[in-house]
């Protein structure tokens, strides 16, 4: 991501912290208190582009996927039993076709 492209999406968040439509105007004028230069366009795409987006659901559902990782940390274990138990199952299987070996093999 591009220093121009950060700025702006930094812009975007202070307007949408305050309730204010996301424009380029809008955008410009942000990055202009704070001193930013950023090519011309910039602005106007990401205000297009951002103009069909929820922002603050965005934001809930990244907060939201966060906590996922989370909850998986504790599932270690009841994957370490699932594996025990899968490497048991084939234990079986392998003696259940050793079994079943005649003594002759396809390409003999």
């Amino acid at each position: 991501m591009s220093i121009d492209e950060i700025a702006c999406v930094y812009s975007a968040l202070i307007l949408q912290d305050d309730d204010i439509a996301i424009t380029p105007e809008k955008i410009t004028t942000i990055l202009k208190a704070a001193k930013v230069d950023v090519e011309p366009y910039w602005p106007g795409l990401f205000a297009r582009c951002i103009e069909s987006v929820d922002v603050k659901q965005l934001i809930s559902n990244v907060g939201a996927a966060s906590v996922a990782p989370a909850a998986s940390a504790a599932a270690p274990a009841a994957v370490a039993d699932a594996g025990k138990k899968e490497e048991k199952e084939e234990k079986k299987e392998e003696s259940e076709e050793e079994d079943d070996d005649m003594g002759f093999g396809l390409f003999d």
